[in-house]
This record gives C-alpha cells, structure tokens and sequence, in this order.
C-alpha cells in the first residue's frame, strides 16, 4: 500500500544523510522542508521533497496536510508502562508533605506497586498494561522501552517481562524490554543485599534469557537503593547474557555511578537531576546517552536535569516519560517536550531532536526510527493547522495531534 501525505507546511527532522544522535549545539538545529511531500510504502518512508517537485503517485491514498506539521513519532525511551494498580494515595502523602524517601521507608513506592503486581495476574496485568500503551500511541509515541521492576521475585518479573513480550506481539509499535529486578530490595533482603543480588544474579538472569524476554539491563544507583558497586555486579551479569545496560542513576544524590555506567558502555543513564561537573567530563567522548526525564521532576517537584549545562558542554540529550504509578502517571511525550522548553530551557528544536532522534539511540533503534529519511519505519505524527512547530511546546494543555501512523498505518 502506498501512502501519499501532500501539501505539508513543516516536515521536521529531515536527516539526509545518516546520523544516530546529535549533541551539544547540533541539537539546536532541526532540518525541515516547507510546503513538503512525504510518500510510504508499507512501513517505510520511501521519499519526500518540495511540492514543487510532487510526484503523481499511481494507487495511493492521499492524505492533504495543509496547514500542518509532520514529524516523526516520538520515541519514548524509559517507561515503566507494565504496573498493577496506582499510588493515588502516595500522591496525596506528598502533598501533604511526605517526602518520596519516607513514603519509601513507610512501606509505600516501588515496595507498594511490587505488592499489587504479584496479587494480579498475568492476564489482568496485561489488560491494564495494553490500555496504557494504546494511549501513549495516540499521544504520538510510535517506540517505547518497557522496565519490569515491580516483581522482585523471580515469577513476578517473569511474569512482567511476558506481558512486555505479549504487547510487543499484538502492536504495532516498537517496544524494547529493559530487566529491571535491580529496582529495589525487597522487603525480606533488607539486610541482605547480596543475597538479592544472587538472586538476581544467579537464578532471575538465566531464565530471562532463557526465554529471551529482555534487551537491556537496569538497576535504581542511588543512596538508598543500589550501591555503585552493586550496580557493576548487575552491568556485569548482565553483559554475559548480552543485554547492555541502561541505568537510572543521580536522581536524589551524586555517589559517582555516572562514571561506572560509562566505564561498563551503559546504552543510557537515566534521571540525572543532579549532576555535576564531574559527571559532564565522564560522560564527554562517550556512547552513553544521558536521558532527561522532566514530567517526574514536575509531578515529585524535585530538581530538573541542568540540560542547559549539559547541551552547551557538548553533550547530547534525549527526553523520556518515566510513565509509572508512583512519580510520573502520564506517558504524554507532547508534555514532556513541553516542560523540557518551559522548565529546563531547551530551545523546541533542542526538545524535539531529543524526543526523537537521540530518544531512538537510548533504546538502541535509532538506524529505523527518530528521523524523516528513506528507509525508515513510517512512523510519524500529524499535527493539527499551525503557526509553526514552535505551538507545540507553547500550547502544552491543548491536544495539537490530527493523525498518529505507526508501521504506514494510521491509529
């Protein structure tokens, strides 16, 4: 099936020539063509150009996209979609005045959400999950990366990683699966770190990739969660089963992980509201991508990623949802871009490029996903008429969204 989109006023992030990530002043540039054609074949983007140049496609359907913006679907690289229940009392706590770390030490957080996921089973996890996942494709996501991490037991994060394996069956969307059972110590390990670390280790890692339910590996590094040393053994355990490391690290405290995700070629480190010089030198002439996540720091107002620092220091950028029941209940990538402008001062290219394309590279799809170019998955959103692209970010409560194609199809 062939697809024609016509008179399109911006086609945003049109990269010619093949790149996987832009960095420090590159991501303040967004290459688009105006007044622009776009043709798909089946999945793929197969060409584009200037309306002065328009081919007459034979057997195509025609989509008129005047006055409107066409841009890649956004690639959302850190989620936590796959959860049982939500924390709408935790969300109250807090305004009351109880901090994440109490409401943690108190029973609730991940402890909370690992507690209702191992109650539910498979087949209504997956329901609630699939409901989540649909909404986040009409918000515009076309790739999402999906943590388990609310199981911390061996057939409860089996059990998530099957539900992650089940939606990337039945949908058309890109989805990466993350092991997480690093997340937290279950109650029982308390005092017994190594103890879940061998779990973990010995007896949850084989069978994973026994049935080959995971692509990355993940741990919580943090004061309070899992030491830097902690953390090596699980990148290390990890690298034997060949799923590289994607990291959430520096989200309350600095304690130096940034440095060892990056000595153990981490894909990604993940939150970094705190971060300091040091960590801007480590992270400088590496692959490892750091990844913002600004609708958590907003719903747990806790500080946002320094992005200004990090883009003039050279350093790339990519922006992710942090979806989950506890400190983001919203995937809304439109949101994201938004407070990414508004709260950390990116330029709307800047959030764009980082929504897109550096947003591929951290979950490891970025030569078939994040950009306008021949050969790539047709996967892109359709804006409603506007201004210019700049009303994305400005107009943050309105839906902006005409039309969502994943794989060449419209949602």
């Amino acid at each position: 099936m062939k697809l024609l989109i016509t008179n399109i006023k911006e086609l945003l992030q049109v990269r010619d020539t093949e790149i996987d990530k832009v960095s420090g002043a590159a991501m303040a540039e967004l290459p688009k063509i105006n007044n622009a054609w776009l043709l798909i074949e089946n999945n793929l983007i197969t060409d584009y150009g200037s309306m002065d140049n328009c081919p007459d496609i034979e057997n195509s359907n025609t989509i008129d996209a005047t006055g409107k913006t066409v841009l890649p679907a956004w690639c959302d690289s850190h989620t936590h979609i796959v959860y049982a229940g939500n924390r709408e009392q935790e969300f109250v706590d807090r305004i009351n005045g109880l901090s994440y770390e109490v409401i943690a030490s108190r029973g609730g957080g991940i402890l909370n959400s690992a507690k209702k996921l191992n109650e539910t089973s498979e087949e209504e996890l997956y329901q609630q999950s699939k409901v989540r996942l649909e909404e986040v494709m009409q918000q515009g996501s076309g790739a999402v990366e999906i943590k388990s991490g609310y199981g911390l037991t061996i057939d409860a994060e089996l059990k998530m990683l099957r539900v992650i394996k089940r939606l990337r069956e039945e949908y058309p969307i890109a989805i990466k699966a993350t092991f997480l059972g690093a997340h937290a110590f279950p109650a029982e390990y308390k005092e017994n770190h190594s103890g879940y670390i061998d779990l973990i280790v010995n007896e949850m890692l084989p069978k994973i990739a026994e049935e080959k339910l995971a692509d990355y590996i993940d741990a919580f590094c943090e004061t309070g969660y899992f030491s830097v040393e902690e953390t090596e053994r699980i990148m290390e355990a990890g690298k034997k089963y060949g799923l590289q490391a994607k990291i959430h690290v520096n989200q309350f405290t600095a304690i130096n992980g940034i440095e060892a995700c990056v000595k153990h070629n981490a894909l990604s480190v993940d939150h970094l509201e705190i971060v300091t010089d040091e960590d801007i030198e480590v992270l400088k002439n590496s692959s490892t991508m750091p990844v913002a996540l600004p609708t958590c720091s907003f719903f747990i107002s806790i500080p946002y990623t320094p992005a200004r620092r990090m883009i003039d220091a050279g350093l790339p950028l990519a922006l992710a949802t942090d979806f989950n029941p506890g400190t983001t209940p919203s995937g809304n990538m439109n949101l994201v871009v938004a407070t990414a402008c508004i709260k950390m001062k990116m330029t709307p290219e800047e959030a764009i490029n980082a929504a897109t394309i550096n947003g591929a590279y951290a979950m490891g799809i970025s030569k078939t996903h994040g950009s306008i170019a021949k050969g790539k998955r047709a996967n892109l959103i359709i804006t409603q008429p506007l201004s210019s692209y700049y009303q994305l970010p400005y107009a943050f409560g309105s839906n902006l969204i005409d039309t969502v194609i994943i794989e060449g199809k419209t949602i």
